[in-house]
């Protein structure tokens, strides 16, 4: 460990990474993953399963993710469990350190992925602490730094996180969006047999990619869809000149009234064209305020993967996966549009559909990986729609 300075908090000398959140506070623990720093917003996740999944999924652009479950990497990592080349997440803090793989499938030590993925971490540190400090307070910003020397300057990262601002505002779609229209027909993974490919497509759906997450483009494709990827600035007119006989709105990051700016007239523009529309999470977000309604930042977000929600229309309760931090204002709502699906942990709005039209969307991640398959059955209802 380096000598500090008076103006920097004592270093432990076992200390290899800190978190150090905007209002000064301090984690040291031991660093994973890749050895630089990255900035962004604190959340944490309760799911007990799919941590690759979870650091994948481009809905956590510009955060920093906190696992709740103490036991992270005992199946390794594998190029199948992920939704997206690139990792858009920027950290992820854990209680334990890495565990040691014990899969079939692994292909390499989660560390090294890490490593290659250029995500740094933290392990080491009271996960239960840090939670509780979300959930009273919301979540910060924060900045983790994995430093071998032990070397950190706790002021200047204190003030880069700060200075980091809120998700509020923040249009991260743009960043994890496609660059260019592409085909998809990979199915759902199959044990014994992987990822199958769609033979006889009986629809074509156009997906308006805001941070799609793959699972999702598997899910419509083993359900006989043909899947056109747009990248999200793609104005109506040209999604409708692909012809398609439904509609997706994709998961995605950021702040839904900022990527509505120009994603809202779009979606406007698709749903005067009568055919069918289904939003998951973000697409859910923003195709609410193509409708009129109001979004808003939610204090800390529902994260995991065992949130329970009630279908309305059925008054049957299924286990959800979630990750989202901004709400649909339920009192926005306008005249024939209608919540359909409530959140049973906090009264949240979780689905709405539109009366006398093919559209309808959910807060939640039907597709899970990581999670339960209870609403699986929203790709059918997507898919009646389109038979109609």
């Amino acid at each position: 460990m380096n000598n500090q300075d008076d103006s920097m908090e004592a270093v432990p000398s076992w200390a290899t990474a800190a978190l150090v959140l905007a209002d000064g506070q301090v984690f040291w623990g031991q660093g994973i993953g890749a050895t630089t720093d990255a900035v962004g917003e604190v959340c944490f996740n309760t799911s007990m399963t799919g941590y690759q999944e979870i650091l994948t999924d481009p809905s956590y652009a510009g955060q920093i993710i906190t696992f709740t479950f103490p036991h992270i990497g005992n199946v390794g990592a594998n190029d199948e469990d992920i939704e997206t080349l690139s990792p858009a997440a920027r950290g992820l803090v854990l209680r334990a350190d890495i565990t040691q793989p014990s899969n079939h499938r692994a292909l390499s030590h989660l560390d090294a992925w890490l490593v290659k993925s250029n995500l740094p971490g933290i392990c080491g540190i009271d996960t239960r602490r840090l939670t509780r400090l979300i959930r009273d307070g919301g979540a910060p910003s924060g900045l983790v730094c994995h430093s071998p020397e032990g070397t950190f300057d706790i002021p200047t990262l204190q003030a880069r996180a700060a200075a980091w601002p809120s998700l509020e505002g923040m249009d991260l779609a743009a960043e994890v969006t496609c660059t260019a229209s592409y085909t998809w027909d990979e199915t759902e993974w199959q044990l014994g047999l992987g990822h199958g490919a769609l033979q006889t497509p009986s629809y074509h759906v156009v997906a308006m990619d805001f941070g799609i997450k793959r699972n999702i483009l598997r899910c419509l494709a083993s359900a006989q869809c043909k899947v056109t990827v747009v990248p999200a600035s793609t104005p109506a007119e040209e999604i409708l000149a692909l012809n398609p006989d439904g509609i997706f709105l994709s998961n995605g990051p950021g702040d839904p009234a900022a990527t509505g700016k120009y994603a809202v007239p779009a979606i406007q523009g698709l749903i005067k064209s009568g055919k069918p529309i289904f939003g998951i999470c973000l697409g859910h977000q923003m195709l609410s305020l193509a409708l009129g309604a109001a979004t808003e930042k939610m204090h800390m977000g529902h994260r995991g993967a065992n949130q329970p929600v009630k279908d309305l229309s059925t008054g049957k309760v299924e286990i959800t996966s979630q990750n989202h931090g901004f709400v649909v204002q339920r009192d926005s709502l306008p005249a024939g549009v209608v919540e359909s699906h409530t959140s049973l942990f906090d009264g949240s709005v979780e689905g709405i559909r539109v009366e006398g039209q093919p559209i309808f969307s959910v807060q939640y991640h039907p597709e899970a990986s990581p999670g339960p398959q209870d609403s699986h059955y929203l790709f059918q209802r997507f898919i009646d729609l389109m038979a109609a």
